[in-house]
């Protein structure tokens, strides 16, 4: 079993104003529950689970899958904007914070991978997806075909 990497980091949060304003978030990764995914927990207790290459690709170029959004910002900043049915955050990261926390859930997912390879297949005969653990969080938002969305727990 590989151990969960959390990360405390802090972002900024864009608004409609001219002030953006520090908040606490929490990276998090479980190989064992799922090695392709990451968690951003945000200060109300949504938590949103989308694809650890989504990250990984938005550090270079911007890219887009369902609800989340993410770009490159200069050089130091990376963008992340989340869509619910709540509205839209938008949260500015240091790249070298992401870097640091992508470089560990790489490390982690090599074992992973391995442990997931030796899954049972699905009738189909793909592996079978298991539903994400996340904390509980006082927003909803509907189920995105394409994956990423806020989790509920």
């Amino acid at each position: 079993m590989s151990p969960v990497i959390e990360e405390h980091a802090r972002a900024r949060l864009i608004t409609d104003g001219p002030l953006t304003r520090p908040v606490p978030v929490d990276l998090r990764y479980d190989a064992a529950d799922d090695p392709r995914t990451v968690h951003i927990g945000l200060p109300d207790g949504t938590d949103w689970a989308f694809g650890r290459d989504l990250l990984e690709r938005g550090l270079r170029t911007p890219i887009e899958r369902g609800a989340v959004r993410v770009w490159p910002c200069g050089r130091t900043q990376l963008i992340v904007e989340l869509h619910s049915t709540d509205g839209v955050e938008v949260f500015q990261f240091e790249i070298r914070t992401l870097i640091r926390f992508l470089a560990r859930t790489r490390a982690q997912a090599p074992a992973a991978n391995a442990a997931s390879s030796a899954a049972a297949p699905s009738s189909d005969g793909s592996p079978e997806k298991r539903p994400s653990r996340t904390r509980p969080g006082p927003k909803e938002a509907q189920p995105d075909p394409k994956g990423a969305q806020p989790a509920r727990g």
